[in-house]
């Protein structure tokens, strides 16, 4: 069995969604969704987070785990793009590869009638920038809300508390970009 497979069912037994366990956990869930996914293996730091907010020793996270030989990113292989869920409603694709050596980190965020992403806090030091390429959104930060359409741009610092939710009659689509590359 894959570590990320483990992962993914442990949360599942325990009947917690991602965002769940990335709130538990302190890790960003696309990190947890990327490590899900099988496109990165994590840091032992991060796999000690996850057993804790499982609530099971670190021993049984790793029990019955196989690891791979040959780890390469789908994005460098010239494969699909890169994609992870915030929910039902709300998905995320990453535009680049070999994304732990970039200096930022550029995705193309899908979010559907009535739907909005997790809320985010990013490291120290974060600034993200939104491009609005179709739809209506409001983006939350803070306490602040900013309505947004298609062709508006925001900039903002993400070590704010913010999330992005779609205010309007069809899918919106935006182009997002952290700095520094934060998963």
């Amino acid at each position: 069995m894959e570590l990320g497979k483990r992962i993914r069912d442990l949360r599942k037994a325990k009947n917690m969604s991602l965002t769940d366990l990335a709130e538990k956990s302190g890790i960003q869930i696309a990190t947890l969704s990327r490590i899900e996914h099988m496109k990165m293996t994590g840091t032992l730091e991060s796999h000690i987070r996850i057993a804790q907010a499982l609530d099971i020793e670190l021993i049984d996270l790793y029990k019955d785990v196989q690891t791979a030989k040959n780890f390469l990113e789908k994005a460098d292989l010239g494969d699909a793009p890169e994609t992870f869920s915030y929910n039902e409603k709300a998905s995320s694709e990453i535009l680049t590869g070999n994304i732990s050596n970039k200096k930022m980190l550029p995705v193309v965020l899908r979010i559907d009638i009535d739907g909005k992403t997790s809320i985010e806090q990013n490291q120290p030091g974060s600034e993200k920038f939104i491009f609005v390429l179709e739809g209506v959104v409001n983006v939350h930060i803070g306490e602040r809300t900013h309505a947004l359409k298609a062709n508006d741009t925001l900039y903002f610092n993400a070590t704010q508390r913010h999330y992005i939710e779609n205010t309007g009659t069809g899918v919106a689509k935006l182009i997002s970009v952290i700095t520094p590359v934060e998963l």
